[in-house]
């Protein structure tokens, strides 16, 4: 839901801020909001310098890329062909999972990817299957393309820590503390890569600093909703159930974002939304019907 309401509010902030310095100035309100849950992590600069290559991988994924991407992508391309594109990451879920980490797949699992994606696709195409063939790729398509790629492999590498991760040899990290050293590798990548975005414009682009109530009303939102809140969530569902299963679960944006839509930009919802809607449903249900031995919450191939 919060993610939804993040796509929402990034078409509308098209043209008020340059898309890849909105996403560093997101994950700096971030990191100051979680500064005072997470201070134990500066108690302890030897367990983060000892871990900084893993931490810096998974801040730079999923923190300093995924969302830029994302931003980017929605300046070229168009929300039917992003959300379109965004449908394929339980796919990309299971394909990192067989190549990087031997995950067996299961045709259970490409059922209910196709039965969520069908979901998607018949949201977007607004229930006229001849809105998908008017469809064609842009820049955009390839970055939200990656975007996807980048947030499997950020999923999996939380979902499969190294050792040093793990048990008695992990840091006494809690939630805050654990997202806020993702955000602050994240925000240094978002930054380096803000400054070029910079450079490339040539003074050509909006201001890089909200200039007024709104824009920061907005920023704040995307920084609490979609950001703290839901990346908590996403990491509590991603140790329960693993990252393809969850990955399912992320189809659902697509109707939350008509939900959205409704209650902010008076689009109120049609007949193919409750359809769409049992789709994506079905295709959580099937994908994990019958998973293999569960141990609390996660399953054997996902342990």
């Amino acid at each position: 839901m919060m993610w939804a309401g993040n796509a929402v509010v990034g078409r509308l902030m098209v043209g008020s801020l340059p898309p890849v310095a909105m996403n560093a100035l997101r994950w700096l309100l971030v990191a100051l909001m979680l500064m005072p849950l997470s201070m134990r992590i500066w108690q302890d600069m030897a367990a983060i310098r000892a871990r900084w290559a893993y931490l810096a991988a998974i801040g730079v994924l999923g923190v300093g890329t995924y969302n830029a991407m994302q931003y980017l992508a929605l300046q070229t391309s168009t929300p039917l062909n992003v959300t379109l594109i965004g449908a394929s990451v339980p796919v990309w879920m299971m394909l990192v999972g067989a190549v990087a980490y031997g995950q067996r797949l299961h045709g259970r699992q490409f059922a209910g990817a196709l039965l969520s994606i069908l979901g998607v696709v018949l949201v977007i195409a607004q229930g006229q299957w001849s809105v998908l063939r008017e469809v064609q790729l842009v820049p955009g398509d390839l970055l939200m393309l990656l975007a996807s790629l980048a947030w499997a492999l950020y999923s999996w590498m939380l979902a499969r820590p190294p050792a040093s991760m793990l048990g008695q040899a992990r840091p006494d990290w809690d939630w805050a503390a654990f997202l806020q050293v993702q955000v602050l590798f994240g925000v240094i990548w978002a930054g380096v890569c803000a400054a070029v975005e910079a450079f490339l414009a040539g003074g050509q682009q909006p201001a890089i600093w909200p200039s007024n109530g709104s824009t920061w009303a907005a920023m704040v939102f995307i920084a609490v909703g979609p950001s703290i809140l839901a990346y908590r969530c996403w990491g509590l569902g991603v140790q329960a159930v693993g990252p393809t299963m969850a990955s399912f679960f992320g189809n659902l944006t697509a109707i939350f974002a008509a939900l959205w839509s409704a209650l902010f930009l008076g689009q109120h919802p049609r007949w193919y939304h409750p359809v769409a809607l049992l789709l994506i449903t079905a295709g959580i249900v099937v994908s994990s019907a019958g998973q293999p031995g569960v141990k609390n919450g996660v399953g054997r191939d996902e342990a």
